[in-house]
């Protein structure tokens, strides 16, 4: 088997600015996929290791994947948005990656506050030319916060994607329940991880399994 492209390290231009962000290439890219990092706000970078398991997932899964910084991050520049901004700067990604490989299949993936700006892209693309074929939405927040004074409107899914909900049994960040209602509405199946915290320590194999056995390689 071939040895794994290393991961590179881009600067892309967003409405705010320099975005800052990893790239995982396979030998043959056959999609492109996102990976939406966690709060910027808590210490959430695109080096996450939750973020770093979808990446490599999804690289293993044929996608070109790009991992963003959001705003105020790393590099990049501009500041927290709540959402609003880096959602843009997500569609300028998307954009930069189509104009390199094409119209490509296209994943969205994300986990905790990416898991809901993941959310609001693919509701954006949902009517395009290029809507999102697979969502993978980890620790996705719905609701009110766990002991944050936080509320997340988050957006329902395109219908026609193929989309995996993921979360720990005792994520004590995300409501479990609030996810469940928010699926209910859309008929989604959640898959729940018996014995994983918000940020799946010791539980990132389980994850990248869950996904692996979901969904083919392109």
């Amino acid at each position: 088997m071939a040895r794994p492209i290393p991961t590179e390290q881009i600067e892309l231009r967003g409405p705010a600015g320099a975005i800052d962000a990893l790239l995982d290439l396979p030998h043959e890219v056959r999609g492109i996929a996102l990976v939406c990092h966690p709060h910027p706000l808590f210490s959430g970078t695109n080096t996450n290791k939750v973020a770093h398991t979808l990446s490599r997932t999804m690289r293993d899964l044929n996608y070109a994947t790009i991992r963003p910084n959001f705003r105020g991050v790393g590099a990049s520049e501009g500041t927290h948005d709540e959402g609003h901004g880096e959602t843009e700067d997500m569609l300028a990604v998307i954009a930069w990656a189509q104009s390199r490989w094409g119209a490509l299949p296209l994943a969205l993936t994300g986990f905790s506050f990416g898991a809901y700006v993941a959310s609001c892209v693919a509701r954006r693309l949902g009517a395009s030319p290029t809507p999102p074929g697979r969502i993978a939405l980890v620790g996705t927040p719905c609701g009110e916060m766990i002991g944050a004074d936080r509320y997340y409107d988050t957006e329902h899914l395109p219908e026609a994607a193929q989309t995996l909900l993921i979360h720990g049994e005792k994520d004590n960040t995300c409501s479990l329940q609030n996810l469940f209602d928010w699926a209910g509405e859309q008929d989604l199946p959640v898959s729940v991880v018996p014995g994983a915290d918000h940020f799946f320590g010791g539980k990132l194999h389980v994850l990248r399994r869950i996904i692996e056995g979901s969904w083919a390689p392109l």
